[in-house]
């Protein structure tokens, strides 16, 4: 599907494809209702599922510029909205990335907002209910959301503990979508199409993913996410053997311990077989 994205220099329409991703359910549905309703969208899943694709996805079909921050443990309230910095003698303010995004009218998108400090996501409140305004207290402004204006978060619910997690009243502002792994089916296909290999490989590394998610005697912090088979399919089309690859991109990924590595080896072993 194409969408129309405006050029900011040339004023002119110019049609851009939106990135490939298959639908799970209805949750390109729901991503447009919330954007033509003007409400917040908060996408979790396990790490790889297809959060930051579908974003981007709907972006472009949505027609509208996309600012993505990745979220960590020292973002700042100033580092979302903006400060003032010191150059050539002249004190000027620079907008933050939400900041620039209010003003343009674009989907801004915090990417695992759980990594960031708990006092950061307050700045998100006046944007995320029905005033849908950012106070910029350092200048004095107040920046009204333009209807095209859409906020978009994501996490990993696996990573949420005590010290990290959402507040109720940052939760209950946004409409919530859960995104899991594919079917075998569409997992295959999403593999064909970014890893450019046959239906055979794809098979066999879905059936290899299956085969990992179903562990649960081996304390590992994630399972194999689509995203590590679209790695080790890539490295299959470079003309790597289909168990070195998934030796590289998926167990290795995993984990760091070798005994934990040697039986995720075997399963690889007995899925793949030995195809060097």
């Amino acid at each position: 599907m194409d969408a129309r994205v405006m050029d900011k220099e040339q004023g002119v329409a110019q049609v851009q494809a939106a990135p490939y991703y298959v639908a799970q359910g209805g949750e390109c549905e729901l991503f447009e209702h919330c954007y033509r309703q003007q409400l917040p969208l908060l996408i979790k899943g396990p790490t790889g599922c297809g959060k930051t694709r579908l974003v981007e996805h709907m972006a472009a079909r949505l027609g509208r510029p996309l600012i993505t921050v990745s979220c960590h443990d020292d973002l700042s309230a100033a580092d979302l909205v903006g400060r003032y910095l010191i150059g050539g003698g002249d004190t000027v303010w620079a907008d933050g990335p939400l900041t620039r995004a209010v003003r343009e009218g674009a989907i801004v998108y915090l990417d695992e907002v759980v990594e960031a400090r708990k006092d950061t996501t307050v700045v998100l409140h006046p944007l995320s209910d029905d005033r849908r305004v950012l106070p910029l207290e350092r200048t004095g402004e107040l920046l009204e959301a333009p209807p095209e204006f859409m906020l978009v978060m994501s996490y990993n619910p696996g990573y949420q503990n005590l010290l990290k997690g959402l507040k109720p009243s940052t939760r209950q502002r946004f409409i919530a979508l859960a995104l899991d792994y594919p079917q075998s089916e569409v997992e295959r296909d999403i593999v064909v199409h970014e890893g450019a290999v046959s239906v055979r490989v794809a098979n066999r590394l879905v059936q290899l993913a299956q085969a990992l998610r179903r562990l649960t005697d081996h304390d590992l912090e994630e399972t194999v996410s689509t995203r590590l088979l679209v790695m080790a399919a890539r490295l299959v089309a470079s003309g790597m053997g289909l168990a070195p690859a998934c030796r590289a991109a998926v167990v290795q990924a995993l984990t760091d311990d070798e005994d934990t590595a040697g039986a995720l080896d075997e399963v690889v072993l007995a899925v793949v077989g030995d195809d060097d």
